[in-house]
């Protein structure tokens, strides 16, 4: 694989922006924040540059990619939108929501980006640095999350170098994202189906569509093998250390993922101890998921030990990323 010498880091500003866009532009990879984790940026138009990227991450190219884009007028000219679609867009945009779409008729996003399907992933992406670099861009830019494939997501700057340096050629430091896991994907199919849990709660988009979101088949692959949308991979967002789900009781040598205040027995024989959030807020636990999940990861621990967390509100998105961390490591 050829790499740059040095990947670039550069403070979120005025300069790194100039940067950014100069990067993709010439069919470069550019790391930046977004508010549910940092991404890995690519002109969606370029087929070389989108081959690189999955080459930079190790990420099988039969798996689709998010085309980010600036407003619901470039949205509309890569996808086709339904009445749902634009309730969805225009409820939830900017924000941490994707909608997968049939392609427009004279889609820019390149085949390679898409898998081969006939739909393709659209966002608009609220962080306000990401927002300026696709004004600046001028075109959609794909952007999975800015790690090596499989690893846990990254929720600062530092994570993306850990990962990344020197397979891609600039990083933007924006400080930490505000969500901290990936967005809401919803398919606008027959009916509107929730095809991954994220950063934008079921509860909210069904209030806004009058009716409760379908569920995705159990095989969510497309006839083609395709996954339906990314982040669909049984196995994915994992650290190296195995993940021990839903426990009560902490084994020696283990780390512990805690959440809340609950009891757990053998807590004093932990390697160590992390809370996502002692008072309980699922959205503070979903901001601090993944950098502990990397802290962990550091401790030697025979395994993460992750009490239980409920499922409502973010909580489905944090135990949809933990069940996938743990799978073929429990």
């Amino acid at each position: 694989m050829n790499t740059v010498l040095k990947t670039a880091i550069l403070p979120a500003g005025e300069a790194a922006v100039a940067a950014a866009a100069h990067a993709l532009a010439r069919g470069g990879l550019v790391a930046f924040p977004t508010e549910t984790v940092y991404g890995l940026g690519a002109d969606a138009t370029n087929a070389a540059a989108i081959a690189r990227l999955y080459q930079a991450k190790g990420r099988p190219a039969f798996n689709p990619l998010i085309a980010h884009v600036g407003d619901l007028d470039a949205a509309r000219r890569i996808g086709r939108f339904d009445a749902s679609a634009l309730l969805l867009a225009e409820a939830f945009w900017p924000g941490p929501l994707t909608l997968v779409l049939p392609k427009a008729a004279d889609c820019a996003v390149a085949e390679l980006a898409t898998a081969g399907l006939d739909t393709v992933a659209i966002r608009i992406p609220a962080h306000a640095i990401a927002r300026d670099i696709l004004r600046a861009f001028g075109r959609p830019v794909v952007a999975p999350s800015a790690n090596l494939s499989g690893h846990v997501s990254p929720t600062i700057a530092a994570h993306v170098h850990s990962d990344l340096e020197g397979r891609i050629d600039l990083i933007v430091d924006g400080g930490a994202v505000a969500v901290g896991v990936e967005s809401t994907i919803i398919g606008i199919f027959d009916q509107p189906m929730l095809l991954r849990p994220g950063g934008l709660p079921r509860a909210d988009i069904e209030r806004v569509l009058g009716r409760t979101l379908q569920e995705p088949p159990e095989d969510t692959e497309s006839d083609s093998g395709q996954p339906l949308a990314p982040g669909m991979l049984a196995s994915h967002y994992a650290p190296r250390t195995k993940v021990r789900l839903n426990v009560d009781r902490i084994e020696p040598g283990e780390a512990l993922l805690a959440f809340g205040l609950g009891a757990i027995s053998g807590i004093d024989e932990a390697a160590a101890v992390m809370n996502l959030s002692a008072r309980g807020d699922l959205d503070e636990a979903a901001a601090n998921l993944f950098g502990f999940l990397r802290a962990l990861d550091t401790r030697a621990a025979r395994a993460i030990a992750v009490m239980p967390i409920p499922n409502d509100g973010l909580g489905e998105a944090i135990n949809d990323r933990l069940r996938r961390a743990a799978v073929g490591r429990e």
